[in-house]
Protein backbone atom coordinates (compact mmCIF):
# COMPACT_ATOMS: atom_id res chain seq x y z
CA UNK A 1 0.00 0.00 0.00
CA UNK A 2 1.31 3.42 -0.89
CA UNK A 3 2.00 6.14 1.64
CA UNK A 4 -1.02 8.08 0.42
CA UNK A 5 -3.17 4.96 0.75
CA UNK A 6 -1.97 4.45 4.33
CA UNK A 7 -2.71 8.08 5.11
CA UNK A 8 -6.26 7.84 3.71
CA UNK A 9 -6.90 4.60 5.62
CA UNK A 10 -5.73 6.20 8.87
CA UNK A 11 -7.92 9.23 8.19
CA UNK A 12 -10.92 6.91 7.72
CA UNK A 13 -10.10 5.12 10.99
CA UNK A 14 -9.76 8.47 12.77
CA UNK A 15 -13.22 9.50 11.57
CA UNK A 16 -14.67 6.18 12.82
CA UNK A 17 -13.04 6.73 16.23
CA UNK A 18 -14.46 10.26 16.43
CA UNK A 19 -17.94 8.88 15.75
CA UNK A 20 -17.53 6.19 18.43
CA UNK A 21 -16.36 8.84 20.93
CA UNK A 22 -19.42 11.00 20.14
CA UNK A 23 -21.70 8.02 20.78
CA UNK A 24 -19.93 7.35 24.09
CA UNK A 25 -20.16 10.98 25.15
CA UNK A 26 -23.92 10.89 24.50
CA UNK A 27 -24.32 7.78 26.70
CA UNK A 28 -25.96 8.74 30.06
CA UNK A 29 -23.86 6.20 31.99
CA UNK A 30 -20.69 7.72 30.55
CA UNK A 31 -21.87 11.17 31.61
CA UNK A 32 -22.46 9.94 35.17
CA UNK A 33 -19.04 8.30 35.37
CA UNK A 34 -17.33 11.39 33.99
CA UNK A 35 -19.17 13.61 36.47
CA UNK A 36 -18.15 11.27 39.31
CA UNK A 37 -14.51 11.35 38.23
CA UNK A 38 -14.51 15.14 37.90
CA UNK A 39 -16.06 15.59 41.36
CA UNK A 40 -13.67 13.04 42.86
CA UNK A 41 -10.67 14.87 41.39
CA UNK A 42 -11.99 18.16 42.80
CA UNK A 43 -12.40 16.57 46.22
CA UNK A 44 -8.90 15.09 46.11
CA UNK A 45 -7.48 18.49 45.17
CA UNK A 46 -9.43 20.19 47.94
CA UNK A 47 -7.90 17.88 50.56
CA UNK A 48 -4.48 17.60 48.91
CA UNK A 49 -4.67 13.84 48.46
CA UNK A 50 -3.57 11.63 45.59
CA UNK A 51 -5.62 8.86 44.02
CA UNK A 52 -3.28 6.30 45.59
CA UNK A 53 -3.86 7.76 49.05
CA UNK A 54 -7.63 7.66 48.48
CA UNK A 55 -7.46 4.01 47.46
CA UNK A 56 -5.38 3.22 50.54
CA UNK A 57 -7.93 4.98 52.76
CA UNK A 58 -10.83 3.09 51.18
CA UNK A 59 -9.21 -0.34 51.36
CA UNK A 60 -6.68 -0.33 54.21
CA UNK A 61 -4.13 -3.09 54.48
CA UNK A 62 -3.64 -5.07 57.72
CA UNK A 63 -1.43 -3.34 60.26
CA UNK A 64 0.77 -6.42 60.65
CA UNK A 65 4.20 -5.30 59.48
CA UNK A 66 5.61 -8.81 59.08
CA UNK A 67 5.44 -10.26 55.62
CA UNK A 68 3.68 -13.55 55.31
CA UNK A 69 6.01 -16.02 53.73
CA UNK A 70 4.92 -18.98 51.70
CA UNK A 71 6.52 -22.31 52.23
CA UNK A 72 9.20 -23.30 49.82
CA UNK A 73 8.25 -26.24 47.64
CA UNK A 74 9.86 -29.47 48.79
CA UNK A 75 12.37 -31.23 46.58
CA UNK A 76 11.13 -34.10 44.49
CA UNK A 77 12.84 -37.33 45.52
CA UNK A 78 12.84 -40.38 43.31
CA UNK A 79 13.39 -43.70 45.06
CA UNK A 80 14.04 -47.04 43.37
CA UNK A 81 13.63 -50.24 45.34
CA UNK A 82 16.57 -52.49 44.42
CA UNK A 83 14.59 -55.62 45.33
CA UNK A 84 11.57 -54.96 43.10
CA UNK A 85 12.87 -52.16 40.82
CA UNK A 86 9.69 -50.25 41.72
CA UNK A 87 10.07 -46.45 41.43
CA UNK A 88 8.38 -43.92 43.73
CA UNK A 89 8.39 -40.13 43.19
CA UNK A 90 7.43 -38.02 46.21
CA UNK A 91 7.88 -34.56 47.72
CA UNK A 92 7.26 -35.71 51.29
CA UNK A 93 7.59 -38.72 53.56
CA UNK A 94 3.86 -39.46 53.73
CA UNK A 95 3.79 -41.72 50.67
CA UNK A 96 2.07 -45.08 51.28
CA UNK A 97 4.57 -47.21 49.39
CA UNK A 98 7.54 -45.33 50.85
CA UNK A 99 6.20 -45.90 54.38
CA UNK A 100 5.78 -49.61 53.78
CA UNK A 101 9.35 -49.83 52.45
CA UNK A 102 10.67 -48.02 55.53
CA UNK A 103 8.77 -50.42 57.80
CA UNK A 104 10.09 -53.43 55.90
CA UNK A 105 13.70 -52.38 55.12
CA UNK A 106 14.40 -49.56 57.60
CA UNK A 107 14.74 -45.79 57.30
CA UNK A 108 18.46 -45.71 56.42
CA UNK A 109 18.20 -48.39 53.75
CA UNK A 110 15.29 -46.67 52.00
CA UNK A 111 17.04 -43.27 52.09
CA UNK A 112 20.01 -44.87 50.32
CA UNK A 113 17.67 -45.79 47.46
CA UNK A 114 17.27 -42.15 46.37
CA UNK A 115 18.32 -42.08 42.72
CA UNK A 116 17.51 -38.42 41.99
CA UNK A 117 16.56 -35.20 43.77
CA UNK A 118 15.03 -32.33 41.85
Amino acid sequence: MSTLGKYLEMERQLEELKQKMQRLEANPEMKREKEFLDRLNELLGEFGKTKGEAVQLLSPQPVDSEKTTTRRKRKLKIYQNPHTNEVVETRGGNHKTLKSWKNEYGQEAVESWVIEEK
